[in-house]
């Protein structure tokens, strides 16, 4: 075994692999950028070595240094994560020209496999089904187009060397083809180094299913069941689960055969994972295969037992597998959360800053089977970089059924704080909350579809209005309780008066609120009875404890005459006031920002791509006026009127801040 591994990563892959190499006895490197000084794997490490600029491609990306830093350092082999170099043949043979081993696959698996173009025809020469496409580079968006055409739209245009979404397009028409082509070599230039891109016909309501494999290096390979990866935003994973609610044993078995053969014919030698696309019918394609760890294998490592990074690690040390395929079995359910920093609330645009607050939920298993676990690679106080992926954290919960794996999430997310950016925990909250995803109703198409104005902040109603507005009275009288033990007031009745006004939205709540031992009352006007109890304090960022005797956790944020509180996907202003506050309360004015409906604002912070226009020209709505790339993601501003373009004060390159003025209509 190994005595010193090298990671060649960052951010929460790296953090992760160092605990299961720190639990093997087996030292470990990080490397960081500049960027990265301070970061969380950096302090994890036993030894880290500093690669360069913050930008990946002088760092993270550069095979010459990632060896250097092993030969500095004493590392006999190096794992890669997922991104970055992790799909490289030619970063593996540099380890192996260097006499250091590569944690993954063979060079020449990685090359069968690792590019889109090359795999699928392995795929068709192994008799695995594959999707409809031309598997040939294309030269220009000309040639793309004619291809489109004959395959019919709409059509998926993608990176041959692609991964995580990036470069990764639909087109519908052939004026999408054009653009899309265009946007998508861009991003996979920028991300992988290699603007290599093809088309495949785009299976209407597909869902996206994928075998997890493990092979060693004596020809034994298994699979660990499967993952569905449905619920995408701009084909980037954001919830996955494992096993499928798709699958029967049926199909698990014939896409897992395929699978198997696949990695076989290849002679794959260390954790991969063949993604299918699938038919609501339980047909499936092969779509492509990850040479590498994939972001969601903790979802297989709950529902196997298995730990995916030391298999990967044994396997590159010579190990046989300890398992055969008839001794693995799936226990239970799990469901795995992306935490990104980004705005759900604007398009999802990503945000970037300090971690004022960053308290995720502990991990635990909890009474019943219910295990809690959070992969992360920040910190409070970090910083969330513009030149990374925006991930935060992964959050997973795993029970014994699909449903309770749910709830558990769903309870996690509620208790999760991050402040100081923005971030999707709200979003995923409302998905775990929808009756189609419950329902395991899913396709690719999920957020598209029953989010298709975006993620808009809208008044709870029912159950959910009335135990916001409980909590706020229970707070606000811990509040209260807390303000009349002041030594000096003057007796006021208004400290004596249980009736309290709770504003959500445009509608009032009015109850009854007292103390009743170590419990807060809450009584509504139409004679609803609740019971809390909690041990909250003020200054505590989760409101935790029972409603009615079930557990509920509320992220809580004073605001002026109330409290800002997050649950169940609604982030509510619940304002409470006595009944003469709410009568004063009413007749106060209510300010108007002024708008600014000639300038075109950047919806996040990054760098400018190209400006498409110039001063004077005339636009018409739905016209690029700009490239706006953030977090490896490039994203196009168009003009939502009719106009005339006045002023234009960026250019190429530029930095822009989050609502910095990109242009003005005269």
């Amino acid at each position: 075994m190994f005595k010193r591994i090298l990671i060649a990563n960052r951010g929460e892959i790296a953090c992760r692999i160092i605990r299961t190499a720190r639990r093997m006895g087996i030292a470990t490197v990080a490397v960081y950028s500049e960027a990265d000084r301070d970061a969380l794997h950096v302090e994890m490490a036993d030894k880290a070595i500093a690669i360069g600029p913050p930008p990946s491609a002088q760092s993270y990306l550069v095979v010459e240094k990632i060896v250097a830093a092993c030969k500095a350092s004493g590392a006999e082999a190096v794992h890669p994560g997922y991104g970055f170099l992790s799909e490289r043949a030619a970063f593996a043979e540099a380890l192996a020209k260097a006499g250091i081993v590569f944690i993954g696959p063979n060079p020449k698996a990685i090359a069968a496999m690792g590019d889109k173009i090359e795999s699928k025809k392995a795929a068709a020469r192994a008799k695995v089904s594959t999707v409809p496409g031309h598997l040939g580079v294309i030269e220009d968006d000309k040639q793309a187009i004619k291809i489109a055409d004959a395959i019919g739209y709409p059509v998926m245009i993608k990176a041959s060397a692609g991964g995580g979404g990036k470069g990764m397009r639909i087109a519908f028409t052939k004026a999408e083809v054009a653009e899309n082509f265009a946007r998508a070599r861009s991003e996979a230039k920028s991300s992988f180094g290699d603007d290599r891109v093809f088309i495949e016909k785009f299976i209407t309501d597909p869902r996206h299913v994928e075998i997890q494999v493990l092979g060693d290096k004596h020809g034994n390979v298994i699979h660990l069941g499967e993952r569905e990866c449905s619920i995408q935003r701009r084909n980037q994973k954001v919830i996955e689960e494992s096993p499928s609610p798709l699958l029967d044993e049926k199909t698990r078995n014939l896409m897992g055969d395929q699978a198997v053969a696949l990695a076989k014919a290849v002679g794959y030698d260390s954790a991969g994972t063949v993604e299918f696309v699938a038919g609501q019918d339980r047909s499936f394609y092969f779509l492509e295969m990850n040479t590498r760890l994939q972001v969601e294998h903790p979802v297989t490592e709950l529902v196997t037992g298995l730990d995916l990074v030391e298999q990967m690690i044994r396997i590159a040390a010579g190990e046989r597998l300890a398992l055969k395929q008839s001794d693995v079995r799936l226990s239970g359910w799990a469901v795995e959360s992306r935490i990104y920093a980004e705005d759900p609330y604007r398009n999802f645009a990503p945000s970037i800053g300090r971690l004022v607050r960053y308290r995720p939920p502990a991990e635990e298993v909890r009474d019943g089977g219910v295990t809690i676990r959070n992969d992360t690679g920040v910190t409070e106080g970090g910083e969330i970089s513009l030149y990374y992926d925006p991930m935060i954290a992964k959050l997973i919960t795993h029970a014994k059924t699909r449903l309770e794996a749910i709830e558990a999430q769903a309870d996690a997310l509620d208790a999760f704080t991050i402040e100081g950016i923005r971030h999707n925990v709200p979003f995923l909250a409302a998905i775990m909350q929808h009756p189609r995803w419950r329902a395991g109703k899913l396709s690719t198409g999920f957020i598209a579809e029953e989010f298709p104005n975006g993620f808009e902040r809208t008044p709870p109603k029912g159950p959910l209005a009335h135990a916001i507005a409980t909590v706020a009275a229970a707070i606000d009288h811990v509040l209260g309780e807390r303000k009349r033990k002041i030594s000096g007031q003057l007796n006021s009745a208004l400290r004596r008066e249980r009736r309290r006004v709770i504003w959500l939205g445009p509608d009032d709540i009015q109850a009854d609120v007292e103390r009743q031992g170590h419990d807060i009352v809450v009584t509504f006007e139409d004679g609803a009875r609740h019971v809390l109890s909690s041990k909250w304090v003020p200054g505590m960022p989760v409101w935790a404890g029972t409603l009615d005797g079930d557990h509920v956790a509320m992220h809580v944020r004073p605001v002026p005459n109330g409290f800002e509180l997050a649950y169940r996907g609604f982030e509510v202003k619940a304002f409470v006031y006595t009944e003469r506050e709410a009568g004063y309360a009413r007749l106060m004015p209510l300010k108007k920002l002024s708008g600014s409906e000639k300038a075109v604002r950047c919806p996040m912070p990054g760098l400018v791509v190209s400006i498409a226009v110039a001063e004077g020209q005339e636009v018409k709505a739905g016209e690029t006026l700009a490239v706006i790339e953030a977090m490896k993601m490039e994203n196009i501003l168009r003009a939502e009127r009719d106009g005339i373009i006045k002023d234009i004060r960026v250019k190429r390159g530029d930095s822009v801040a989050v609502d910095a003025v990109i242009m003005e209509f005269a």
